[in-house]
């Protein structure tokens, strides 16, 4: 509290409005955030995966609170410690602006301008619960971060922040500092429940385990129920622009039709139209950097879902569709197929360019340690011919990890010529 006082301090005396910051110390974003919000310039935290002066550049900021060396392009780059003044009595901001950004798992990040009093507004108070202890596995440049961040403080728990978010590197913090909750994206919950087996996940203390940010399938909530059966397992639906939206707890993927019946009084509003989700809400974003106030009405979010009985089933993104010669391919229905192939820890699907076709399926996948990878392809191909032709992986590459951003799988890759493995 006395640090951001002081950054507050020094914010206000060197007249900064708007600012990003590049750094890989926690408490010092979490200084940076509250200091900002005290003086009402708006901060933006950039996300560790992509070049701090590429980001600079894109949301024209002059200033990047960063303690690395490197340039930051044409911002000036401050110190934290530089930025330090003496904290005296000072009027609060009357708003305080905050920019967050969008994953960019599909395309380049986004700015959605939130205000800390709305984002604050929209946190559920609980019961306090000074014992429980939340891991932060998102970071901070997240929308999800912020709301672990700000739940934790309503809460008045204690938020632990593992120094790495390699999965053994989380699944040691967790063990060494008892944490009680923890939320992530199921491929960061893939990547846990692949290292843990029913007797090393007992040595963890977890009351609660939360998922979010990309669909959940039905095999991952299951094996999650087995590995911690005391734990309650809750999906979470929502969106950098709009907030958070639904808490599923029943077990089931997908959300339950019953969140398309909520009335106008509601603060984030759901429907269906032609088979995309859209949302309308009171506690989103104020709008995007760099355009005008977002419309306050219903917008498209991009997530493609298939209803069925009581249920709303995800099936993917509309920018990750692949098209094989007109037929439509969602990676998800291929990911889940390949994923429950023995020997298989995760596996990404993707569109590959094809003069004939236009595009291919393609597959990388991450093989358990010690697995014949030349079995375990022809394991994946007799798998795969239960899909549609057109969604059959004509390539498979087998990688040593993923790649993802913000523990999302990112889809947008190619192979190379050299690595890849083709079917006839």
């Amino acid at each position: 509290v006395e640090r951001a006082a002081a950054l507050a301090a020094g914010l206000r005396a060197r007249g900064l409005t708007r600012f990003g910051i590049d750094t890989p110390v926690v408490a010092d974003m979490l200084a940076l955030l509250a200091a900002s919000s005290a003086t009402g310039a708006e901060a933006c935290v950039y996300p560790p995966e992509m070049p701090a002066g590429d980001l600079a550049a894109a949301f024209r900021h002059d200033v990047v609170v960063s303690d690395h060396e490197e340039t930051a392009g044409p911002a000036q780059v401050v110190g934290p410690d530089d930025l330090l003044d003496e904290a005296g009595d000072a009027p609060r901001a009357e708003s305080a602006p905050v920019l967050i950004l969008t994953t960019g798992t599909t395309g380049f990040q986004r700015g959605a301008r939130h205000d800390w009093a709305r984002l604050v507004a929209s946190v559920r108070h609980p019961d306090p619960q000074p014992g429980s202890r939340w891991l932060l596995a998102y970071n901070l440049n997240q929308f999800a971060g912020v709301q672990i961040l700000l739940h934790t403080l309503a809460s008045g728990a204690t938020l632990v922040a593992p120094e790495s978010r390699q999965p053994q590197a989380v699944l040691e913090t967790m063990r060494a500092h008892g944490v009680t909750h923890a939320s992530g994206t199921p491929t960061f919950w893939r990547l846990v429940a692949g290292t843990l087996d029913e007797t090393t996940a007992a040595d963890l203390p977890l009351r609660q385990i939360t998922l979010g940010g990309e669909v959940v399938p039905q095999a991952l909530l299951d094996r999650l129920g087995v590995l911690f059966p005391d734990a309650r397992v809750s999906q979470i639906y929502g969106a950098t622009e709009f907030g958070t939206a639904v808490s599923v707890n029943d077990g089931r993927s997908g959300l339950p039709l019953t969140v398309l019946d909520r009335g106008d009084e509601a603060d984030i509003q759901i429907r269906v139209v032609d088979g995309e989700i859209q949302m309308r809400s009171r506690i989103g974003m104020l709008g995007y950097h760099g355009e005008d106030a977002a419309d306050a009405g219903w917008r498209a979010t991009g997530d493609l879902v298939e209803v069925s009985e009581d249920r709303i089933h995800f099936i993917g993104r509309r920018t990750e569709i692949i098209n094989v010669g007109g037929a439509k391919v969602h990676p998800i229905m291929v990911e889940d197929v390949v994923a429950a192939v023995p020997g298989v820890a995760i596996a990404a699907a993707y569109a590959r360019s094809n003069p004939i076709t236009g595009q291919i399926v393609a597959l990388d996948v991450v093989a358990r340690p010690g697995v014949d990878t030349d079995a375990l392809e022809e394991e994946i191909r007799s798998a795969c011919q239960h899909l549609p032709r057109a969604a059959r992986p004509r390539i498979i590459r087998f990688v040593a990890e993923l790649a993802t951003m913000g523990h999302k799988l990112v889809r947008r890759r190619g192979a190379t010529d050299d690595d890849e493995r083709t079917d006839a």
